[in-house]
């Protein structure tokens, strides 16, 4: 795979943004390229961008005005054209609901496990198909535990309180879960559930990625807590990813060194 074409953007790390991130004040963009790839066009453009001094590439997951529903994002795409332009470190910002008591919405983790419940998703570039290299790739560690240290250790020097941990649920989406859904996620040891966390890191596992997840509450699971589910998703992302994007002004100018 070529990482020194002149048409792709080059930057070291790269932030996959979610609900809340497609707009980023304080982003200087320096360029915006449509790039294709094998397995056809990301989500959106790849944009370089300059943020707290370093240079990042950032993509919106859900590409332009958040259109693209989770079971519909090309996520092999999306790692494919990151690791065209050299990235090494990808970090994925999540909104998420939550399940255990100890992540209140408005929280913010580092997530070091996932399990997987989505169905029917380009999942591995071990496709089968003429030329593709058959890899069980090794999947201990979801998220690099070096990648994810950095995250928390920028969120302390943010002065952001970070948990440490916990699995996150990967449902399919677009819909929202049935508390006996979430009833399920909770024996089976989740914390949190999300829709676009794989295979996102299973991908990113492929290419040799470093691949972590900020995933910051946006409310309680159904059936956890009541009241308007879409009203507190509204609020808590609204007020929650300017906690997000401080950790990042700390953690980028290290990974990107």
């Amino acid at each position: 795979m070529s990482t020194s074409s002149p048409q792709i953007p080059n930057a070291k790390v790269a932030v996959i943004g979610g609900t809340g991130m497609n707009q980023w004040p304080g982003l200087a963009i320096i360029e915006s390229v449509v790039v294709e790839t094998p397995y056809g066009a990301p989500s959106a453009p790849l944009v370089k961008g300059r943020i707290a001094g370093v240079e990042a590439i950032f993509l919106a997951r859900h590409g332009e005005g958040h259109k693209i529903p989770p079971h519909a994002i090309n996520y092999r795409a999306n790692l494919w054209a990151l690791k065209a332009a050299g990235v090494q470190n990808v970090i994925a910002i999540a909104a998420v609901g939550s399940i255990a008591e100890w992540f209140a919405p408005g929280d913010v983790t580092v997530p070091d496990d996932v399990i997987d419940y989505s169905w029917g998703r380009e999942h591995s570039y071990s496709d089968g198909s003429i030329g593709s290299e058959l890899k069980h790739v090794e999947f201990e560690h979801p998220y690099a535990p070096v990648l994810r240290k950095s995250l928390l250790d920028a969120a302390q020097a943010a002065a952001v309180a970070a948990h440490d941990g916990g699995t996150m649920a990967v449902t399919q989406g677009p819909r929202l879960e049935s508390p006996a859904e979430i009833r399920r996620l909770k024996q089976d040891g989740c914390a949190m559930v999300g829709m676009t966390g794989m295979p996102e890191a299973g991908l990113a596992a492929e290419l040799g990625l470093a691949y972590a997840c900020l995933a910051v509450s946006v409310n309680w699971a159904p059936g956890i807590g009541s009241g308007d589910i879409h009203g507190q998703i509204e609020l808590w992302v609204a007020t929650s990813m300017a906690k997000v994007r401080a950790i990042l002004e700390r953690a980028l100018p290290v990974l990107a060194s």
